[in-house]
């Protein structure tokens, strides 16, 4: 009797803390995403970017599209009929949950390729003092929040860790805080987390400086490097042909890349688009070196980019852009095979200081002080789209990095899927790591209490 009530109450007192680690889980599981050499692959399969980025009410418009769940139903009828795999959302609200949302995305079959900043958490570019304030724990901590939030659905695909914040030839000096960002979400990532997300950069695709940016977010440690290179693409504007776009030089340039490459938007809309680019991005002339795309639009906007008109009563009426591009890719399987990837490369060269490239040699900004403690504590709540912004908060950084601080003090697996969508914004590994650190000291004292009464 005795020791049958000692095991109730320990039992008793040791349930709550295992219900903190029990994970929410997002059903619809699809095979995690991995990096090898310079492509994609879901397990031993080549994985090919074939998506749309969505952001209904354009990208300035800071809502989140995976919580309008019934815009969603309506809008995951039309990737299926499109035959994508992946969406690019650019903002969402890292103060709540998604499994929902992620869960249809995931039954569809459909990844999430996500930005991992909002307009008001961001680096600001205005000029340099702008740029240096920005960099400070009040930002990373959204960042690492949103990480949080969906760093344990299995069909993220990856992070983007910025979107063209370089735009123009001379304001290439935003680069090494780029590169700071992406540092601390790997480092994040590989310390809170049970499995490696892919974390690079969306780069606009400006003539003068467009390979410097590949090389220098490719160039150094591997703690800084990022995962892959994207960069949004509108130089095919049909009528046009793989050499008459150019598209066989990138290719050529970009031949020795180390890691995968991919178009973060593409879809000129100089003339009609007849998706020509579709069939040339796919084919073995280019999946050498490239890993698929992203085409922007899916609503129209202001822009004039959308594949689908939005109505007054939340209707969906895809346009001309929406049939061919369908027909497009109906038309375009993958090659067969691995595509003629590269398993293994090298770092790039990082490239010099020049007119077009204001960056002197490797240093990058040392992580803000105050943001350290995430790194063991976890983010907590993220401010979500209601917050007062970052880009005048905080601490910013303090000094340049040394060799090496970028490296995480665990190593996650490559493949695991991780444990919790925690669509709250509070760390998974927290959820996991703090009750079961604790556990074993509430069961003692449980016992010794226990003893006491007998």
């Amino acid at each position: 009797m005795k020791s049958g009530l000692v095991l109730s109450i320990l039992a008793a007192a040791i349930a709550p803390a295992f219900a903190a680690v029990v994970p929410r889980q997002a059903n619809g599981n699809l095979t995690p995403i991995t990096v090898k050499g310079n492509a994609f692959f879901a397990g031993d399969e080549r994985f090919y970017v074939r998506g749309v980025a969505y952001q209904p009410g354009g990208a300035a418009d800071a809502k989140d599209p995976l919580l309008d769940i019934e815009g969603l139903k309506r809008d995951v009828a039309n990737f299926k009929s499109l035959g994508i795999n992946t969406v690019r959302i650019y903002t969402v609200d890292n103060s709540k949950n998604h499994d929902e949302g992620m869960k249809m995305l995931a039954d569809a079959g459909i990844y999430l390729a996500l930005d991992a900043n909002t307009p008001e958490y961001s680096l600001n570019r205005q000029n340099g003092d702008t740029l240096h304030a920005s960099y400070n724990d009040v930002y990373l901590q959204s960042v690492f929040a949103t990480i949080d939030a969906f760093a344990g659905y299995s069909n993220l695909l990856l992070f983007f860790s910025g979107n063209e914040v370089i735009n123009e030839r001379n304001n290439t000096n935003a680069a090494p805080y780029i590169k700071a960002v992406t540092r601390d979400m790997k480092q994040y990532i590989a310390n809170r987390h049970d499995r490696i997300i892919p974390v690079g950069y969306s780069a606009a695709d400006v003539s003068e400086n467009i390979v410097q940016q590949a090389e220098y977010f490719n160039c150094g440690e591997d703690s800084v490097r990022s995962d892959f290179f994207a960069f949004n693409d509108y130089s095919w504007c049909d009528p046009s042909s793989f050499t008459e776009s150019g598209w066989d030089r990138k290719v050529e340039t970009y031949g020795n890349y180390s890691k995968p490459i991919f178009l973060s938007e593409f879809g000129c809309i100089t003339n009609t688009r007849e998706w020509g680019e579709i069939a040339a991005l796919y084919s073995q002339n280019m999946t050498s070196v490239y890993s698929g795309g992203l085409v922007y639009e899916y609503t129209v906007e202001p822009n004039g980019y959308g594949i689908v008109e939005v109505g007054s009563d939340g209707k969906i009426t895809p346009n001309a852009d929406f049939d061919r591009l369908k027909e497009a890719y109906e038309a375009t399987d993958n090659p067969t095979g691995n595509g003629g990837y590269k398993p293994t490369g090298s770092a790039s060269e990082c490239p010099s200081e020049s007119e077009d490239w204001e960056v002197d040699g490797t240093n990058i900004p040392a992580m803000p002080r105050r943001a350290e403690k995430f790194m063991n504590d976890g983010a907590g709540d993220g401010p979500g789209l209601d917050g007062s912004g970052s880009h005048f908060a905080g601490e910013p950084s303090e000094s340049t990095a040394t060799p090496g601080s970028g490296n995480p003090t665990r190593t996650p697996s490559p493949g695991a899927t991780g444990g919790s969508s925690n669509g709250g914004g509070s760390s998974a590994a927290a959820g996991l790591d703090v009750p079961l650190r604790f556990m074993g000291m509430i069961a003692a004292s449980v016992l010794f209490g226990a003893v006491l009464l007998f």
